[in-house]
């Protein structure tokens, strides 16, 4: 029956296809097909380079009941997997008297592991196509508005649980006018950006939005004469399925932005937010992040949770694409683009 659906779903021309029926957002044994053929077979960011600086730092990444771990070895080289820190076994507790046990082949799997732009993602598919393929050209436009990429530490990072669904979340972020529409909070942020030049584009399986600065004198209750910042543009990059890595304008802070489905209509938001090591924080960057987690994050999620709400409305199944000719920054071809590759991704 999911399968059907999907075929069934009118949604090759972006200015006539109605939009991704409502209980992809919801039902479960979609959510379970996703799990199977998207969660479980993308990449995922799991954390920066410098989060690793020596040997048996790790970072953990849980996903769908599998957790994966990070590991910088004794080599210097990155792992994705547990017990020693190239992944073998070290020891078991009452094996000594087993006929022909060998610690090394109860070693954990090892995943895929891949760095991109500082960052390192994983995936569970170890027959998965090589990140770099799927993202060409995504980090060197990353460089352009993020000059310290690989000179940042993490200085603070903030989880929330969503009631909505991992799609309605990536759904909000990828069209220009809920800036202007959503709250009061989206409206400072959205003072800062002039959008006459504000574009989306997608590049297969990433897609980035950025609007180029209105000149200000303060910018969220603080002078940003004498400041040194990562870009005066707003910039936000997401990779397939749901890494976001942006940067808000006059700010000296690299922010990422991961939702991590844990069921049908419940999603993990880590807000990650780095900032170069070689410069001293400064009170604007520190307001930057204080906004974001405590005002425009919350407002956000407000937002996707009403949204939630209204996908199991039993009046709503589909909607319309609202798509301009020029693509500008009201125009929902993102979004189309970004339930194409859900679709064929389920698919198979």
């Amino acid at each position: 029956m999911c399968e059907d659906n999907l075929t069934n779903w009118d949604h090759s021309d972006a200015e006539t296809a109605l939009t991704l029926p409502s209980k992809y957002y919801y039902d479960e044994a979609l959510f379970s097909l996703e799990a199977k053929t998207i969660h479980y077979r993308t990449w995922h960011c799991v954390c920066h380079r410098s989060e690793l600086e020596s040997p048996g730092d790790f970072v953990k990444f849980d996903l769908l009941g599998q957790s994966i771990l990070v590991v910088k070895g004794e080599s210097g080289n990155v792992y994705a997997y547990t017990y020693r820190l190239d992944g073998r076994l070290r020891k078991a507790a009452r094996t000594d008297h087993l006929k022909d046990f060998d610690p090394a082949r109860i070693s954990l799997k090892a995943v895929p592991i891949e760095e991109v732009a500082s960052f390192y993602y994983v995936n569970m598919d170890t027959d998965a196509s090589p990140l770099a393929d799927d993202v060409i050209g995504a980090e060197s436009e990353m460089r352009r508005f993020l000059p310290d990429l690989d000179d940042v530490v993490l200085v603070n990072e903030t989880d929330y649980v969503v009631d909505a669904n991992w799609k309605v979340i990536v759904d909000n972020a990828i069209e220009g006018y809920h800036f202007q529409l959503s709250g009061p909070i989206h409206k400072q942020l959205a003072s800062l950006i002039d959008f006459s030049g504000y574009t989306l584009e997608a590049h297969g399986k990433w897609w980035d939005f950025k609007g180029p600065p209105t000149p200000v004198d303060t910018a969220f209750g603080h002078s940003v004469a004498g400041e040194t910042y990562q870009t005066n543009w707003f910039y936000n990059i997401q990779l397939w399925p749901m890494t976001t890595i942006y940067a808000f304008p006059y700010a000296d802070v690299i922010g990422t932005f991961n939702q991590i489905p844990m069921g049908p209509e419940k999603t993990l938001l880590r807000f990650g937010h780095y900032q170069p090591k070689s410069r001293p924080q400064s009170a604007l960057s520190e307001a930057v992040m204080d906004w974001f987690n405590n005002k425009l994050g919350p407002e956000d999620i407000d937002l996707n949770v009403a949204v939630q709400q209204g996908l199991r409305s039993f009046g709503f199944d589909q909607g319309r694409y609202v798509i301009d000719a020029e693509r500008g920054p009201n125009s929902e071809h993102l979004l189309h683009h970004f339930h194409q590759l859900v679709r064929q991704a389920m698919r198979g």
